[in-house]
């Protein structure tokens, strides 16, 4: 199964009946393994969980640690990047070259790096004071 089957397939169990916004995300892990998530709406919104982070969990859960590529999709006019948290948390466990589609339902695409999705990234390497 291709990662954007993969996004696509879990994209339609998402949990969206506030936003009706539902979007699917598949990982593969440096391991190979493909590790899906969708988002997951609260009536508390928007405490909710983003289809990347629920992706990660699945991964972390799983015992894999390190992401070899992502892809991302939503019915939307053009590809939806991450939300600036969600970039924060694919670049804890990806290298800055590591490639993530971002897909319509309509079949747009748009390729971009952890490192064009998060410039000037904040790292570990902040916090050593040594």
């Amino acid at each position: 199964m291709t990662l954007l089957q993969a996004a696509t397939d879990v994209r339609l169990r998402a949990y969206a009946p506030y936003s009706r916004f539902k979007v699917g995300a598949a990982i593969r892990a440096a391991s190979g393994v493909v590790y899906q998530g969708c988002n997951v709406e609260n009536v508390a919104y928007p405490e909710g969980t983003c289809a990347e982070a629920g992706a990660i969990a699945a991964m972390i859960a799983a015992g894999d640690t390190v992401i070899a590529e992502v892809c991302v999709i939503a019915d939307s006019p053009s590809p939806v990047p991450p939300c600036g948290g969600c970039r924060q948390k694919l670049a804890e466990f990806a290298a800055p070259e590591v490639q993530v589609t971002l897909c319509t339902t309509d079949g747009a695409q748009k390729v971009m790096t952890v490192a064009e999705l998060l410039p000037g990234l904040f790292t570990a390497a902040h916090m050593d004071r040594t």
